[in-house]
């Protein structure tokens, strides 16, 4: 009987579409950087950037509308997504490493490469933006686990909409530093400014997905308060994502801006 249930669960998982359409994005996602940045065709990049996002939107929303009415909650997502945190610090670490065998060998000619476009105080800002976006997570799901689903849906666009700001504002300072000439490859802190600020982006980028994905199952009526490891795991994500920015600002603008 045991062996039995244990092979339905194995097919319903073999079969279903949701992971073959996520993982579509995740190579249409490459393709497009390739076709924009390697391939230099900007245009083209672009229009598959945004097949990208909607196919990643389609993909997750119709992965998590599939749980939430055929599969169980086990209550591994938080381990889950601690152990994933774990290889995401690997990851930055390598890039913090990567940094700092630049700035040592660098070390006498490294004030030639501060660019006068980059100031901490922006960086300050950018801060005060994620750390509060923590707590409006955490007002989010504190309001979910009361009972309170419209405040939490309020607070958990509050978030996605101070992430988007971070995202946006980052940007805009990554096109003028570009417009001054500091750009990936000119020098050492340029490659590395960009390498540390641009993985650390994409992981609010991933963040805001996350959040969209989560926005829409409970704005569906799909989570219910006994099953909130959707919830826990965007959550914990976020915040390691605001507390990696501490050190990626600390590398970046103030031990990179000082002579």
């Amino acid at each position: 009987m045991s062996q039995a249930i244990h092979s339905e669960h194995h097919s319903e998982h073999e079969t279903s579409p949701w992971p073959m359409v996520v993982g579509c994005g995740i190579l249409l996602s490459a393709l497009s950087l390739l076709t924009a940045f390697a391939w230099e065709m900007p245009m083209l990049g672009i229009i598959l950037g945004g097949a990208t996002l909607a196919i990643f939107a389609v993909g997750l929303a119709g992965w998590a509308r599939e749980f939430y009415t055929e599969g169980e909650e086990e209550g591994l997502g938080p381990i889950a997504v601690a152990a994933f945190i774990v290889s995401e610090v690997m990851i930055f670490g390598t890039v913090f490493a990567a940094f700092w065998v630049g700035r040592i060998e660098h070390l006498d000619e490294w004030s030639s490469y501060i660019p006068e476009g980059m100031h901490i105080s922006f960086a300050i800002w950018l801060t005060l933006i994620l750390w509060a976006s923590s707590i409006t997570i955490l007002v989010s799901e504190r309001a979910f686990h009361a009972g309170n689903k419209s405040r939490a849906l309020l607070w958990l666009a509050i978030t996605f909409g101070l992430g988007t700001l971070f995202v946006v504002l980052h940007m805009n300072e990554w096109a003028n530093l570009v417009e001054e000439g500091f750009t990936p490859g000119v020098n050492i802190y340029a490659t590395s400014f960009f390498g540390l600020t641009g993985v650390h982006t994409s992981h609010v980028l991933v963040g805001l997905f996350i959040h969209a994905v989560l926005f829409y199952v409970i704005y569906s009526g799909l989570m219910s308060k006994g099953r909130t490891t959707l919830f826990t795991g965007a959550a914990l994500y976020w915040h390691f994502v605001d507390i990696m920015w501490l050190l990626v600002a600390g590398n970046a603008y103030l031990i990179g801006s000082t002579v």
